[in-house]
């Protein structure tokens, strides 16, 4: 009974989409949100980078302190919002002294933001993120305010930060979703992703004071295709790792929040997500009508088509499961301009929707003279 109300529900919406030109291929069942698996993490988010997909989850809306992986917002924020990176500045006494982890930065030395975006991702300095706030917002208090703007334009709704390194605090929170999808926004910046996965560099201030750095997180030396991102631990925390990882252009990302196995265990999600998921190009399974007819023009039909491409996660079995709904018209009317909006694709996992773009002209077409016209008339007749 279920199989034939279903059935019919998918008939009615085929003929309705006929009608207004609107052409349905393929069907699904529901998106799962992630599967829940095996972790001892408090809370954990294996996701993959470009789509956003959570491929794995325990916990993952749970809101927990994150201690330093803090520092993964500090840094997108410092890069997005610092005018010139590699411009010296003199550390003001402000940022020196902060309690654990540090760089040991001395007052009136001067350094780069970048340097200290070094300083900061490798080996985690306190000391460090509280220079960089004041060099991008005039200070620490302030760049934690951009810190939450920042959050909250890239979707972390269930974050909020309020300092720049992570040590524990009132009001000081994010979850294990929030966090992979900060760091995912962040890997898409190619400075964020170079400095996260340097595994060991120095620094050198305008006195020629040098510091050698070695990245914390030990993945990047046992794990194939590992390109960041960051440790942490405080008492409340407890251990935390936002770990990534790329392969066959495929870049995953996994958080595991108060964990206590945390090298361990972020590999195991890694490698399983690479074992069951592939990156598929859906846009390869376009099926619209890539010639329209021509009204009163000089071509019977124009060509068109879309500009981008969309890569998704897909386990096996789930090719299937993708919907493709294409609005668009049956002629189009002279004149015709060369990237001209006539339609819409969407692609839908199920019912829920992935992916959309125009339908553009390939090409101009222009309308018939009036002799062109007449002739036209003169051939039916």
């Amino acid at each position: 009974m279920k199989t034939k109300i279903i059935a019919g529900v998918m008939l009615i919406m085929m003929l309705a989409a006929s009608a207004f030109g609107i052409f349905l291929v393929a069907s699904g069942a529901t998106m799962a949100a992630g599967a829940e698996v095996y972790s001892s993490a408090k809370a954990m988010c294996t996701m993959e980078a470009g789509s956003g997909r959570v491929l794995y989850s325990k916990n993952q809306n749970a809101q927990l302190p994150m201690a330093s992986t803090t520092k993964i917002m500090t840094a997108i924020t410092a890069i997005e919002n610092c005018a010139d990176l590699d411009e010296k500045f003199v550390i003001s006494p402000k940022s020196v002294g902060i309690s654990g982890t540090s760089i040991y930065l001395r007052k009136e030395e001067a350094m780069s933001v970048r340097d200290l975006l070094y300083g900061l991702m490798l080996v985690s300095g306190n000391d460090a993120s509280v220079a960089i706030g004041e060099r991008v917002s005039g200070s620490a208090a302030k760049f934690v305010e951009l810190m939450n703007q920042t959050a909250q334009k890239i979707g972390a709704k269930n974050s909020h930060f309020a300092n720049t390194h992570g040590l524990d605090a009132k009001g000081h929170y994010t979850t294990a979703y929030d966090l992979a999808l900060i760091t995912s926004y962040a890997l898409s910046n190619d400075t964020f992703k170079e400095i996260v996965s340097t595994k060991n560099t120095k620094i050198v201030n305008t006195d020629g004071k040098t510091r050698y750095l070695k990245n914390k997180n030990r993945l990047l030396n046992s794990l194939e295709g590992c390109n960041g991102v960051k440790t942490g631990f405080t008492d409340d925390a407890g251990r935390c790792l936002v770990s990534s990882c790329e392969r066959d252009g495929m870049q995953l990302v996994c958080v595991v929040l108060n964990c206590g196995p945390m090298f361990e265990e972020c590999a195991q999600l890694l490698e399983r997500g690479f074992e069951e998921y592939k990156l598929v190009d859906l846009t390869e399974g376009y099926d619209y009508n890539k010639f329209v007819k021509v009204e009163g023009g000089r071509k019977e039909f124009v060509e068109v088509g879309t500009r981008e491409k969309f890569f998704y996660p897909l386990k096996k079995g789930e090719r299937e499961k993708i919907a493709y709904i294409y609005k668009q018209p049956k002629s189009l009317a002279c004149p015709i301009k060369n990237g001209q909006e006539v339609g819409e694709v969407s692609i839908y996992f199920a019912n829920d929707l992935l992916f959309s773009q125009k339908l553009y002209t390939m090409e101009e077409v222009r309308g018939n003279t009036i002799f062109e016209s007449l002739k036209d008339i003169f051939k039916k007749w």
